[in-house]
């Protein structure tokens, strides 16, 4: 249930800044939002934690099918964070993804 409140905090959020978003859910792939805006396109792997470092193991590279894909982390107290997929993400790695809207 918390993965499904920060996929949807941050739907809403990209849904403000103008993307259409499409859910992916049940995580039966890669990606679990599906972001759509101009003629661009990014797939999201959406993840939360409490503590200052998240470990990631699941897909690494930075386009998926050629489209940009990029791992969101909430960190909670407002630090939702955004980077290319990497093994260690920190809490201050990447930017915030309001900067990144």
């Amino acid at each position: 249930m918390k993965g499904y409140r920060v996929e949807r905090k941050v739907r809403m959020m990209l849904s403000k800044a103008g993307w259409r978003v499409v859910r992916a859910g049940g995580s039966l792939g890669e990606a679990d939002l599906i972001c759509i805006k101009s003629s661009h396109c990014i797939l999201l792997q959406i993840k939360s934690t409490k503590k200052k470092t998240l470990y990631y193991y699941e897909y690494m590279e930075p386009k998926l099918e050629g489209f940009s894909f990029y791992l969101v982390v909430d960190f909670g107290y407002g630090k939702i964070r955004i980077s290319h997929p990497k093994k260690i993400f920190k809490i201050n790695d990447g930017m915030l993804l309001k900067e990144f809207l």
